[in-house]
């Protein structure tokens, strides 16, 4: 505070003068304290402020450092552009990790609450500690650079002294380059030593013994084989007669029989340079010579002309190149069928039982390829609403069904792919490419168990190429189901094609059960299906029961099978109908679910027929083991497995005189009938005699050991398995002699299996000939059940 006073030196006034100006002056006094203090109080408000920026700067420092911060660790989810800037981002991360704990510290000391502000208003931040930082930073970072540097001049001159050393004494040539180059240059000092005209030095050169040397070598290099001159070339006779034998099955197809393709070849084969063939067998005519003899002789024919030319023939026109040989010397057998346990059919119960017999010599690796359904599909059709949530859950449902059944464990893999039940079909259809599902390194030896069914809306690699030997087994007579729906006629013709069409343009050989079946091509008959063994069993107990004098057989007659029109209910109801006075007091127990259980039930009620109607069930069930006639009227099976489980177990089998059942002819407990009255007194002789024991050469026909052993005969595979040279990829089949020859048989099998999977490749030419929707590829849940990738991640399309 300021005291004002007034000067010692002017005099005092007087007493009223004296008192008025003291007044006047408290009056001022009190004037500028009162402007003393709202100048104070406004500094102190200016200063208040001052703070608070200073804070909010602090504040907004904080959050700028740990964005700084922050902004060094990338995201993982982040991908940042690929720039000039972000190449040395590495290094900038590490130096804002060392300078991490410097800013921390800077925080942390300015952040304290001992912090004071100074007075002054002026705010110093000591950034010596960042500088220090960088400063080290930076002269790392320059050291480092050296020592890149110092490596690089080291590595720069042990380059040079290398290819000096080289230059000189020229260690890494190859020899023959070594060699060359002394040559060379002993010509060059032999040319420059002599003074002569270029003719001269050309005729030097010419004569030299290097360039003798070389010509040498190239001609033996490029001689061709004495044996290969004076081979004529092919003439035009020639060539059509080729063409015409290799297109043999392709001219049956279209009506033109075999023999008369066989007399066209040798009508050509005599005439032009073939000739000369004819004359150098015995007798010099062509009387002499039969149709094998022709086809050999044209076979090497052939080759000897694609021998003097140097061709060599490496696969079809509609080849797969990417085959690979097979790795292991055991061969890999894959089966494919369309329907899987605990579907009680023909094509899920004989797969499995050929997959155990197989596997079970231990001369081949097998795995079995089966459907898998999702859930909504499964409860469709696994009886007794059986379903699984996985395909390991299936799986060994499966093998311990097996295992009960066969007496040893099966060491052989099972797998699965996608499939969807039809319900207009009654059957299961493939999704996608069955063929995916076998990996390339097993894809050696296929059997596809219903070749047709598996094919008819195949899209994907075709059978042949990506296999070395492909089997197809056909199990059931379609075209009889057909031509009992509406238009039957018209769809049983159309499918009688495309069923010759897919078998021969995706198998190599086909085994048709029984004659009942369509004829295929490259087909023969023979019964590969065995029965059970628990059956043989069965029957044996009740054959060694009944020579101890026990009564085996307490029952009558019965039928067990798939409660399906088509299954032979039609004709058992007509004939029990058309003799129902004969049949009086005549009772037949029938076990069997199926979609037309209801309306065979109350069809059989409705003609007042003495039929017990049951429950389907297994027939290795114990309530099944006293009946002693089994009677099956159908004649729609190709080879019915319940025929020959019955005659295993020792009963009596009534059946129509049928090629389904020609197999079963030869047992004397077989009994057939041709007409409704056979049927009737075939019936009357079952109930009113007892059965005779298998003999062991009967239980062995009826085994699948026998059925495995016919199986290996009739499919080739026993050929294909020891012949050590068909682990070549490139399938060389139909060739004879003349190996080098393009086969056209299967250049045309090719086209119709391109013509085919270019077809199915459309969902509307799918969908218009029966297809389930959406079944070129498996869908979603098929994905999820059995951890697939999505079709378009599989299979990408590229450009769209």
């Amino acid at each position: 505070m300021i005291n004002f006073r007034p000067p010692e030196t002017r005099t005092r006034p007087s007493v009223g003068s004296s008192s008025s100006s003291v007044v006047t002056a408290e009056k001022a006094l009190s004037f500028i304290s009162k402007g003393w203090q709202e100048v104070r109080s406004s500094a102190d408000a200016d200063l208040q402020l001052i703070k608070n920026r200073a804070n909010k700067f602090k504040n907004l420092a904080d959050r700028e450092l740990e964005n700084f911060i922050n902004s060094a660790s990338i995201s993982p989810f982040a991908v940042p552009a690929i720039t000039a800037s972000t190449i040395t981002a590495p290094a900038e991360i590490d130096f804002v990790k060392k300078l991490r704990p410097k800013l921390s510290e800077i925080r942390r000391a300015y952040s304290s609450s001992e912090f004071k502000w100074p007075s002054q208003g002026k705010l110093r931040i000591d950034l010596s500690a960042i500088k220090n930082a960088i400063v080290a930073e930076v002269e790392e970072e320059e050291e480092e650079e050296k020592e890149r540097e110092r490596e690089r001049e080291i590595w720069r001159k042990w380059r040079c002294d290398r290819l000096k050393e080289e230059r000189h004494f020229g260690e890494f040539d190859w020899e023959p380059i070594r060699t060359f180059k002394t040559r060379l240059k002993e010509l060059e000092v032999e040319l420059k030593g002599s003074r002569s005209s270029p003719a001269e030095i050309f005729e030097v050169i010419k004569n030299s013994e290097f360039v003798g040397k070389v010509k040498s070598s190239l001609k033996s290099i490029c001689k061709e084989p004495e044996e290969t001159k004076g081979v004529p070339p092919l003439d035009v006779p020639e060539l059509l007669a080729y063409l015409v034998r290799q297109s043999s099955p392709f001219l049956d197809q279209i009506g033109i029989r075999r023999d008369i393709s066989e007399k066209i070849v040798e009508s050509l084969c005599s005439k032009g340079h073939s000739k000369l063939l004819l004359n150098s067998l015995p007798g010099g005519g062509s009387s002499l010579i039969d149709g094998e003899i022709m086809n050999d002789e044209l076979d090497l024919r052939i080759a000897s002309v694609l021998q003097s030319t140097g061709h060599c023939y490496d696969g079809g026109f509609w080849g797969d190149s990417t085959k690979q040989n097979l790795e292991g010397d055991k061969r890999h057998v894959a089966i494919v069928t369309t329907a899987s346990l605990p579907w009680m059919t023909g094509t899920a119960v004989n797969p499995l039982f050929r997959a155990a017999y197989l596997a079970k010599s231990e001369k081949q690796n097998v795995t079995l390829l089966v459907p898998w359904l999702c859930k909504s599909d499964q409860e469709l059709v696994y009886p007794n609403q059986l379903t699984f949530s996985s395909p390991e859950a299936q799986e060994l449902y499966i093998r311990n069904w097996l295992e009960e059944r066969i007496g040893f464990k099966a060491d052989f893999k099972i797998s699965f792919y996608p499939g969807k039940f039809s319900k207009e079909r009654r059957s299961i259809l493939p999704a996608g490419d069955t063929s995916q599902f076998i990996p390339s390194r097993d894809a050696d030896i296929a059997i596809l168990e219903e070749p047709e069914h598996l094919n008819w809306y195949h899209h994907g690699k075709r059978w042949t190429n990506k296999f070395n030997h492909v089997v197809g087994i056909v199990h059931t007579n379609y075209l009889e189901y057909i031509k009992r729906e509406k238009n039957g006629a018209l769809q049983a013709f159309f499918v009688k094609h495309i069923n010759n069409w897919v078998t021969r343009a995706y198998c190599d050989k086909v085994l048709r059960l029984s004659a009942a079946t369509q004829d295929l091509p490259r087909s023969l008959v023979c019964n590969v299906h065995g029965v059970n063994p628990k059956f043989l069993k069965i029957g044996e107990k009740a054959a060694a029961d009944r020579q101890s004098g026990q009564k085996v057989f307490s029952k009558g007659a019965y039928f067990l099978g798939k409660m399906v029109w088509a299954k032979g209910y039609r004709e058992l109801i007509d004939l029990l109908s058309k003799h129902k006075t004969e049949f009086d007091g005549f009772n037949l127990d029938v076990f069997g679910n199926g979609e037309d259980a209801h309306e065979v039930q109350s069809t059989a009620k409705r003609l007042n027929l003495n039929v017990n109607f049951m429950n389907g069930r297994d027939h290795a069930d114990d309530s099944l083991h006293g009946y002693k006639v089994f009677i099956n009227p159908s004649i729609s099976d190709v080879l019915c497995t319940a025929t020959a489980e019955a005659l295993a177990m020792g009963k009596f089998v009534v059946c129509a005189d049928h090629p389904s059942n020609e197999f079963f002819q030869e047992f004397p407990n077989c009994l057939t009938y041709k007409t409704p009255e056979d049927f009737v007194a075939k019936v009357e002789k079952a109930m009113s005699s007892e059965p005779q024991p298998l003999t062991p050469e009967e239980q062995y026909k009826l085994s699948w050991e026998a059925a495995t052993q016919r199986f290996m005969k009739y499919s080739d595979l026993e050929k294909v398995l020891s012949d050590e040279t068909s682990l070549d990829r490139r399938r060389r089949k139909g060739m004879g002699k003349s190996v080098s020859m393009p086969n056209l048989e299967e250049m045309v099998d090719g086209a119709l299996a391109f013509t085919h999977n270019c077809l199915t490749g459309n969902e509307f030419l799918r969908s218009c000939t029966g297809a389930i929707p959406r079944t070129r590829d498996y869908d979603k849940q098929h994905c999820n059940d059995l951890h697939l990738l999505p079709p378009q991640v599989e299979n990408p399309i590229y450009g769209w």
